[in-house]
């Protein structure tokens, strides 16, 4: 099953180092940032967990809530997480799912379906592939993917960065340019036209006959 940007993330269920959960019950109305990791005790991923550690009251401000997968049992992530707060500084206090029959991995097209039913005998380089990060929506769509190599840690202010740009655009009709961050001007959606524009936006800047700017809504 391939997914895409706009497809419902699958719903399941799966033990968690925070207790069982009903995924799309646990998004809640909010969002949720689902990433991804081949295998625990991995040099990349271990930053990687500790950093979004220290990164969940910003997550926690923008209504998102975060959640990890490792293809291993709870077990294992439980054991992990010690060796995660030395490293970085940061608790794991956010769930881990466990995913030793690889259901979950397969169910978000990060493995084959011929890669088997167990994470035993597995390394990371057999795992590779689930390195994605997902942005769901509270209408439980994908917002966003993102897959990266096992060599190349994953850069969490971009997802915080996509991450406003998402819930500003989900509600105006803005997109935002290359680089945007909070706060800068965005671009008017063609779908507006430019009288609606100046009455939604005020002032705007025409730059080609179909780009124009304007500041940030409620900035």
């Amino acid at each position: 099953m391939s997914l895409r940007i706009n497809d419902t993330a699958p719903d399941f269920t799966a033990e968690t180092t925070n207790g069982p959960i009903s995924f799309h019950d646990w998004i809640g109305d909010g969002y949720a940032i689902l990433f991804s990791h081949p295998k625990d005790f991995t040099p990349v991923c271990t930053t990687e967990l500790g950093l979004m550690g220290g990164m969940a009251d910003a997550f926690a401000a923008r209504n998102a809530k975060i959640i990890g997968i490792s293809v291993d049992p709870v077990e294992s992530h439980h054991k992990w997480k010690s060796d995660i707060q030395a490293a970085t500084g940061h608790q794991v206090d956010y769930p881990l799912i466990g995913d030793p029959e690889l259901k979950v991995a397969k169910l978000y097209d990060m493995l084959p379906a011929e890669a088997g039913d167990t994470s035993e005998g597995r390394t990371p380089a057999d795992n590779q592939t689930v390195r994605s990060v997902f942005i769901i929506g509270p209408d439980k769509k994908i917002k966003l993917v993102l897959t990266y190599p096992m060599t190349t840690g994953r850069n969490f202010d971009e997802l915080l960065r996509a991450l406003d740009s998402i819930q500003l655009t989900a509600n105006h009709q803005v997109a935002t340019p290359a680089n945007w961050k909070q706060g800068e001007d965005v671009i008017i959606t063609p779908a507006v036209s430019d009288e609606d524009a100046e009455k939604r936006f005020g002032s705007f800047e025409r730059v080609l006959p179909y780009l124009r700017k304007t500041a940030q809504p409620g900035a």
